[in-house]
């Protein structure tokens, strides 16, 4: 349990909400961070890359997130119950390097539709103090719900600087790269991941105002990024555990206004317009037609924005947005699938005909969406159920991703998920049905003799989600199974080539 001082006030969520980081700086003495940089460099010089084990290799590490200035950010933003993913890295950047270019980090391949809302985590920390010359993280601040960049140069960025012990926590989708190092010293960051296994029910952060504002927030000079208020509030709600819907409505909007601007040729106008429209919520209505149609705007902002304004009108877009599954175009459907995920509740039932369709890129976006409304879709359990051995693998892979986030609920899907963790082809099915069974928790019990037999996967990260998913049902037996494990898998840190015993 953190300390209310540990955790964000509502300023510090909402910039995360808006430019997906925050920096903070561990309690540590430095000599912590002296160690974990000297330990890094020599074992890298001996060994290579020490990749997933740099942890149990630098086990000094572990302080570095067990801090509880860094653990109260990860629980404001992934909750009490987060846990640490296994892939981590220890990212060098030598003497005079040219640094990166901007990209995102990958879930299986980039074929996966990207999380607007804050499930996943990642952390950049630094053992040693970096100023901009030696080369640290730089990240484009609000370009989290992107696929792609708006701008071709690097106007905008924000460079991740700070002193030994530095912090650097960004939403999983931001995109970012490594700057060039203009030093003759070297650069380590290390990189680890975090997932969410809990549904927000509200708030995890110290909120005084449940409601969403941007009053104060730095936003109108960000070249990386537009305006994107209606997603924003669409976070904020979720994550303080409310029903979707804007609670910041204006019902005094220039509605007429805001659907001509939609033809504006300028993509900034179109983008703030739909942004607009979503903030009026259910009284833009009128829009629909003419929002559907900026879901196809060759302007990834505007058709994000389109998206999400169609999300807060709600039931009224519904209908529309169904229709757009089977659009042509890969980028409208995804953005119907976020609008319908945005709606909520009022969509599960046309997203489980949708599962019916004979179109199977239809029961893709279909299945996302559920996946990405979370609790909420509860009553879709059936029909998700009857798909989890659905001859389209994305839909596979999103089946089990959906019972997680509905979570201990899904309780009567844990049969499935066994079936799938055990004999599923597809790595990326295991590694999210392991995962969900973690995340539905005690009520997994039966899923124990598989779980057992899924410690020898021969993928690490199924490995791993089957761990999380013992420790999370926490009966004797499971227990029993995962100390079997560990005290068969434990690693010696001070074994090498030079010492063997």
């Amino acid at each position: 349990m953190q300390t209310p001082s540990n955790l964000f006030n509502d300023e510090q969520m909402r910039d995360f909400i808006v430019n997906g980081y925050v920096t903070v700086k561990t309690e540590l003495p430095r000599s912590v961070h002296e160690t974990i940089y000297r330990k890094t460099q020599e074992y890298s010089e001996k060994e290579g890359n020490l990749g997933n084990n740099i942890l149990p290799r630098v086990p000094e590490l572990q302080a570095v997130f067990d801090d509880p200035v860094v653990r109260g950010a990860f629980t404001s933003i992934l909750g009490q119950n987060y846990v640490m993913h296994s892939h981590r890295h220890p990212h060098r950047n030598g003497p005079h390097s040219g640094g990166q270019g901007f990209h995102k980090d990958s879930y299986w391949g980039h074929e996966k539709v990207r999380h607007h809302l804050p499930r996943w985590a990642m952390a950049f920390y630094y053992p040693q103090d970096t100023p901009v010359e030696i080369g640290p993280s730089a990240i484009l601040a609000g370009t989290q719900y992107y696929s792609h960049r708006i701008t071709d140069t690097n106007d905008g960025e924000v460079a991740l600087y700070g002193e030994a012990g530095t912090v650097s926590i960004i939403h999983f989708d931001l995109w970012h790269r490594a700057m060039a190092n203009q030093t003759d010293k070297t650069r380590y960051m290390m990189k680890f991941q975090f997932i969410r296994l809990d549904e927000p029910q509200g708030p995890e952060w110290n909120v005084q105002d449940a409601e969403w504002n941007s009053e104060g927030l730095d936003i109108d000079d960000n070249l990386a990024a537009q305006k994107h208020e209606t997603t924003w509030a669409h976070v904020w709600d979720w994550m303080a555990g409310n029903t979707y819907g804007n609670g910041t409505q204006h019902a005094n909007g220039n509605l007429a206004k805001h659907i001509e601007a939609l033809s504006n040729e300028d993509p900034a106008v179109r983008s703030d317009a739909a942004d607009a429209l979503g903030m009026l919520g259910e009284s833009a209505a009128d829009a629909v037609t003419k929002l559907s149609e900026t879901l196809r705007d060759d302007y990834e902002p505007a058709r994000l924005n389109a998206a999400y304004a169609l999300g807060a009108i709600g039931e009224p877009a519904v209908s529309t947005l169904i229709d757009k599954l089977e659009d042509e175009n890969g980028a409208t459907r995804r953005m119907a699938a976020y609008g319908l995920a945005a709606v909520g509740e009022p969509a599960v039932p046309v997203l489980c005909e949708a599962m019916e369709h004979e179109n199977e890129e239809v029961r893709h976006q279909a299945t996302y969406a559920l996946a990405q409304i979370g609790s909420n879709a509860k009553p879709a359990i059936d029909a998700l159920m009857e798909h989890a051995k659905d001859s389209k693998v994305e839909v596979r892979r999103y089946v089990p991703e959906a019972f997680g986030a509905i979570g201990p609920s899904a309780a009567p899907a844990v049969p499935v998920l066994i079936d799938r963790l055990a004999n599923d082809e597809d790595v990326q099915v295991r590694f999210e049905s392991a995962l969900a069974l973690a995340q539905i928790g005690p009520a997994s019990s039966d899923a124990i003799p598989v779980l057992k037999n899924s410690l020898s996967d021969k993928n690490r990260y199924v490995r791993d989600n089957s761990i999380h998913a013992l420790k999370r049902i926490g009966t004797p037996e499971a227990e029993s199974a995962l100390m079997d494990f560990l005290l068969m898998a434990r690693w010696c840190p001070i074994t090498n080539r030079e010492s063997t015993f």
